[in-house]
C-alpha cells in the first residue's frame, strides 16, 4: 500500500525540467527540477555552455513540465 501511495504522488508531482538533446555523442540530458518555467529558461544558457564545453553539439533545448526522469542522462545509439 505504501508503494502505491508513493507512486500516486509521484504521478502528480510535475516540476519544470530542461531537456537538452546533443550530438557527438548522441545523448539526452535532463536538468532540474525548477519551480517555474522562467527559472528553467534563466538556467538554460549555463547548461548548454557546459555541454558544449565537453565537445558536444546541442541540437535542441526544451522546457518541459513532467515527473522527475528516472535517468538524468540517456544515451542514444
Amino acid at each position: 500500500m505504501k508503494k502505491f501511495i508513493h507512486q500516486l504522488f509521484s504521478l502528480l508531482d510535475r516540476s519544470w525540467w530542461l531537456e537538452i538533446l546533443a550530438a557527438s555523442p548522441s545523448r539526452g540530458y535532463y536538468f532540474g527540477p525548477f519551480e517555474s518555467e522562467s527559472e528553467a529558461l534563466q538556467e538554460q544558457r549555463r547548461y548548454v555552455k557546459d555541454i558544449e564545453g565537453k565537445g558536444s553539439e546541442v541540437l535542441l533545448v526544451s522546457v518541459v513540465r513532467r515527473q522527475a526522469p528516472t535517468n538524468r542522462m540517456v544515451e542514444y545509439f
